[in-house]
């Protein structure tokens, strides 16, 4: 009987899992499983509540993303009493967007992915993370960097009423206009976010491609996946992250499908799998082959190297170039190589911080016409954003008195849950041999999740804190381990 490696609790990322690798009497690996042992109960608990009041509710499932949960719930009760936002309100609702998106971008990055290659694996664990990535970048690139994130949480909290609780948006729009003042106090902050998105451009540039090793990492196979991916697109085919169609690709970037949000459930389903609480959606076209990549498998992945797979670029013109550099570089379209999702990050942040930076400076950002009154009974409606991490669904139905009867959430993560199970194994395959696994190993397993930038939080939730999970591993009749959480 082989023995087991269980990394307890994983690292660097928002929410809590564990990866158990099998090892056959060789000492190689016999199999994988990336665990996420929580249960989520929001659908649940939402069910019996007005509908207005989800806006204010469904943030408090993260506290990483709440932006893009506040975003997804209003759009939902728009399509719910069938109502249009004016355009001052659309564009206060993208720049809210597009600043949390910046914020969470460059926390992902500085924080939690880059200490995998500033200061790298074999540095020791009390420096692998954003104290040991500032050692090596510098004193300024870090201060600049803070600044950045609070000047985004900032001005997520003018418009939305607060940068973590969000309150603002509506139905029909938003409930608060923004001042000439308030936009006056963002203007000299925009100029500080560009700066920190060009210096993490800057930042890979020089110490991860820069680096012949960690450039084999992105383009060899130890980290490699050819999947679908999905995200959303505008009428210009670019990357948009509030409103659009999704678009998914086949693995050799052919279209697959390019659907209206309100048409998802005809395009994804959910497998549920006995060794964890996170759930695996697919797509419908190809249906369910399990933990499989290639053409013929359901898996599908999103966030940010998705999104720039199945878009044509950038609408603006620094993330434009960056975009292009990005295939230029790496020469494939579309890209597979799955630590390339940290390259992609970067270009989406040079995005979101140029698209803060004309923002505020529209005349029309500061409207007072900010809403249009529902008039409509309420019956069903479906919001699609892209989160950080990925395309977010939120979908409420409600009786006549608009009382919610039923919810569906499917989160980012969760459709990349499949994807992460599948790069963590073939790491740990690639990596661990004969039984070798020492610290600098285990934190190159780790880094197959990390690139996806997981919120567990966002997926899974447990009422008590906990919950029971037994995870029983046979080899034909005989048990090799019985795992017990709870």
């Amino acid at each position: 009987m082989g023995r087991h490696i269980t990394i307890s609790p994983i690292t660097r990322l928002e929410g809590h899992g564990q990866i158990d690798i099998v090892l056959d009497d060789d000492g190689n690996v016999e199999d994988c499983f990336f665990q996420v042992v929580e249960l989520r109960g929001f659908e649940r608990f939402l069910q019996g509540r007005p509908a207005e009041e989800l806006p204010r509710i469904t943030p408090k499932i993260c506290g990483v993303c709440p932006g893009a949960h506040h975003m997804a719930s209003a759009k939902a009760l728009d399509a719910l009493f069938d109502v249009t936002p004016p355009p001052a309100a659309i564009k206060l609702r993208r720049l809210f967007l597009d600043a949390h998106i910046a914020h969470s971008h460059l926390l992902h990055f500085f924080a939690l992915g880059a200490p995998d290659f500033l200061p790298g694996p074999e540095a020791p664990k009390a420096e692998r993370n954003v104290l040991g990535l500032i050692a090596a970048a510098g004193d300024e690139a870090g201060r600049l960097v803070l600044r950045a994130r609070g000047h985004c949480q900032r001005i997520q909290g003018v418009i939305g009423g607060h940068p973590i609780h969000p309150v603002a948006a509506v139905p029909g729009g938003m409930s608060k206009a923004l001042t000439e003042e308030e936009r006056d106090t963002f203007l000299p902050w925009t100029s500080e976010i560009v700066a920190a998105a060009r210096l993490g451009l800057d930042v890979f540039r020089e110490h991860v491609l820069g680096n012949e090793r960690y450039r084999e990492m992105i383009t060899g196979d130890v980290y490699r996946h050819e999947t679908h991916y999905a995200g959303l697109v505008n009428d210009d085919g670019h990357v948009d992250f509030y409103d659009g169609r999704v678009r998914v690709i086949e693995p050799d970037g052919s279209e697959l499908a390019c659907f209206e949000a309100a048409d998802y459930l005809e395009h994804i389903a959910e497998r549920v799998l006995p060794w964890s609480y996170l759930k695996f959606p697919y797509l419908k076209a190809k249906g369910w082959a399990g933990l499989t990549d290639g053409p013929d498998s359901g898996l599908y992945r999103v966030n940010s190297l998705a999104r720039c797979n199945v878009a044509s670029g950038m609408a603006t013109a620094g993330a434009q170039a960056a975009y292009d550099e990005l295939y230029e570089t790496l020469g494939e379209r579309p890209i597979h190589g799955t630590l390339a999702y940290h390259w992609a990050r970067l270009v989406e942040t040079l995005y979101c911080a140029e698209a803060v930076h004309e923002a505020v400076r529209a005349p029309e950002i500061t409207s007072p016409e900010i809403r249009t009154l529902p008039t409509a009974t309420p019956a069903e409606g479906v919001g699609v954003v892209e989160a950080a991490r990925g395309t977010l669904y939120h979908h409420y139905e409600t009786d006549r008195e608009g009382m919610i009867k039923a919810v569906n959430l499917i989160v980012a993560t969760v459709q990349n849950n499949g994807a992460m199970g599948m790069s963590v194994k073939r790491a740990a395959e690639h990596l661990i041999k004969d039984g070798a696994a020492d610290d600098a190993i285990l934190d190159q397993v780790e880094m197959a999740f990390r690139a996806y930038d997981p919120c567990l939080a966002c997926a899974t939730h447990a009422l008590p804190g906990q919950m029971p999970l037994r995870v029983r591993l046979c080899r034909g009749s005989t048990v090799e381990r019985v795992l017990v959480r709870g």
